[in-house]
């Protein structure tokens, strides 16, 4: 535990004036009489925001209000890959006498450890439990962690990282919830480590689900066929159709390319600033984004310890996987590890119920009326319902760790 140290952002001086120099210089491209969203970031927003990154974004002030939150910083090791100074928001159950359960938050990209903070007081304080022990990391080459500097690190790299996060912290036992590359990470957590270790996983985002096939799932695939969609599935069909013809560009060129596109997004906070806005604006659901939310999540980019290129080449990575493990990414989560999830209807891959239930041994699932790729940003209290019903008593999940009564563990910082 002795290299396990608080941890407090601050920016050298020196990166915020070149960064102002970067904006004072910005040039900026034309754009069509009749442009919209649908040829990419307006150029009206983007003048906007860069004017007051420059003139009035008070990143000190920003700072200092996350410096609030408890962070730390621990060094991990990962086979292959030498250590990394992870850094991890942790918030320990604010209600005396309660079992909490250990909960491990996992963001992806453009997202960031940002992502976690409305879920803290919904899951560790308040009347009504189940209580959490909430531990939100910043995956490796994001945020203030350090970044990987050789090929492969994968996501079954990242599950191997923040499981032994989880033990080194004291949570022998854990839960796990993710998005986007959380979502695939807890995916691994479980495959990896359950059910000794990962008692359980909630997922808003499962990009590699499919229909119900008649060998693996012979009831459910019946059911399926011989109903029609509803008008939700459709919808939410739909929306899947609309991202992978118009919307998973940036996709294909971080899976392939992710060096090149870092040059721009390093050298250029504008290029950078319209990189992220333009999946914050698309991703979420009709989402009210502040300019000040909109330039502290970019500027985490901006100022993580390894640079916003590091973070585009998870999709590289994961890619180029062995082909035995990719495999495993579309295998069911193991019977003995129960799965939960939450459908929020504008994600970016939405799947009908029925492809959901395939995942594994589902023991909790919801569907939203609204909502986006962004859940705990978007729609927390109904993330945090979803978290409380699933563990709760009652739930599907209810004392999976540490027995019915919950989880004492965990070391305290």
């Amino acid at each position: 535990m002795s290299d396990i140290k608080p941890y407090k952002i601050d920016v050298p001086q020196e990166k915020l004036d070149l960064l102002r120099k970067k904006l004072e210089l910005a040039t900026f491209p034309d754009e069509l009489e009749d442009s919209s969203w649908d040829l990419g970031t307006p150029l009206s927003e983007i003048q906007r925001l860069t004017k007051h990154w420059k003139d009035s974004f008070d990143w000190r002030a920003t700072e200092a209000k996350l410096n609030e939150i408890p962070h730390f910083m621990t060094s991990i090791d990962v086979d292959g890959f030498g250590s990394f100074n992870t850094h991890f928001v942790h918030v320990k159950c604010q209600v005396p006498g309660v079992k909490a359960i250990p909960f491990l938050f996992l963001h992806g990209w453009p997202g960031n450890f940002l992502e976690s903070l409305k879920l803290l007081p919904l899951l560790t304080e308040g009347k009504d439990g189940p209580y959490f022990d909430v531990v939100a990391p910043s995956l490796v080459d994001f945020g203030f962690t350090d970044g990987a500097k050789k090929i492969g690190f994968n996501s079954s790299k990242h599950a191997e990282l923040y499981h032994k996060l989880m033990l080194k912290l004291g949570y022998d036992e854990y839960v796990t919830q993710g998005g986007d590359w959380g979502s695939k990470i807890s995916k691994f957590l479980a495959i990896q480590y359950g059910p000794k270790h990962c008692k359980a996983v909630h997922l808003n985002f499962m990009w590699w689900s499919q229909p119900p096939k008649l060998l693996s799932n012979p009831l459910l695939w019946l059911q399926y066929n011989l109903q029609p969609h509803s008008d939700l599935d459709k919808t939410r069909l739909k929306r899947r159709e609309w991202f992978y013809a118009e919307g998973v560009g940036y996709n294909l060129l971080q899976q392939t390319k992710p060096q090149t596109v870092g040059y721009g997004l390093q050298d250029s906070p504008v290029g950078l600033l319209a990189w992220v806005y333009e999946k914050l604006h698309d991703w979420s659901d009709r989402y009210k984004w502040t300019d000040d939310e909109i330039l502290t999540w970019v500027s985490i980019y901006a100022f993580s310890t390894a640079g916003p290129t590091a973070a585009g080449r998870i999709y590289y990575m994961d890619r180029h996987r062995p082909a035995e493990e990719q495999a495993r990414v579309f295998d069911p989560v193991p019977s003995n590890v129960p799965v939960g999830f939450s459908v929020f209807p504008l994600d970016l891959v939405v799947w009908p119920l029925a492809w959901g239930r395939t995942e594994g041994r589902i023991v909790f699932e919801k569907l939203h009326p609204s909502g986006g790729h962004f859940a705990a940003h978007e729609r927390p209290e109904w993330l945090a319902g979803d978290l409380k019903e699933m563990f709760g008593k009652g739930g599907g999940a209810y004392g999976v760790v540490g027995g019915r009564n919950g989880y004492a563990g965990g070391a305290r910082l």
